[in-house]
């Protein structure tokens, strides 16, 4: 992108914020990534009673962004949610339908299915907080869904992907 993306505004809010507001009626606690000494972002989200958590190492990839924060969930968690940060138009809807599928599969990991493509975001049980914290490089937590395709509840969604913001161009599509 070559710009902090995620501080782009969209109607007013940076896109971060968009995504984080959508995300906390369904969660407990928000966990936000950051690079080390990111005080852009941190204002960004100023008064949201989100935690921060610094990725020592982010130019490894979205791996050692997800292990940093799941190195900091409580081992008797029930679950979390990974969502970007990018994508600030997830419905809220989908949160509520992907934490009610995780509920009643009772699997390990409930991922919405876009027209047959897995995508974010992704509820994962506590049982498996170790494979997130041991997560390495830029995949993220593909590894860690496509290990084992029976543990995975599938939410099908017959409508297209939530966008997210990588290049210029996905960000004027947004605006």
């Amino acid at each position: 992108m070559g710009k902090a993306k995620l501080l782009l505004p969209l109607d007013g809010k940076p896109i971060l914020r968009w995504s984080i507001e959508h995300l906390m009626p369904h969660v407990h606690a928000v966990i936000v990534v950051t690079p080390p000494d990111d005080a852009a972002i941190k204002e960004a989200l100023h008064g949201l009673g989100v935690r921060f958590v610094a990725n020592p190492r982010p130019e490894d990839g979205q791996g050692t962004s997800i292990a940093a924060a799941a190195a900091t969930v409580p081992d008797d968690a029930e679950a979390v949610v990974i969502a970007l940060g990018d994508q600030p138009r997830v419905p809220e809807a989908l949160y509520r339908d992907l934490l009610a599928t995780f509920q009643r599969e009772g699997k390990p990991i409930a991922a919405p299915v876009f027209r047959g493509v897995q995508a974010t975001p992704v509820v994962f049980a506590g049982s498996v907080l170790g494979e997130l914290r041991a997560l390495e490089g830029d995949a993220g937590a593909r590894a860690v869904v496509r290990k084992d395709p029976e543990r995975v509840a599938a939410l099908a969604i017959d409508a297209d992907m939530p966008p997210d913001v990588d290049t210029p161009e996905d960000y004027a599509r947004l605006v």
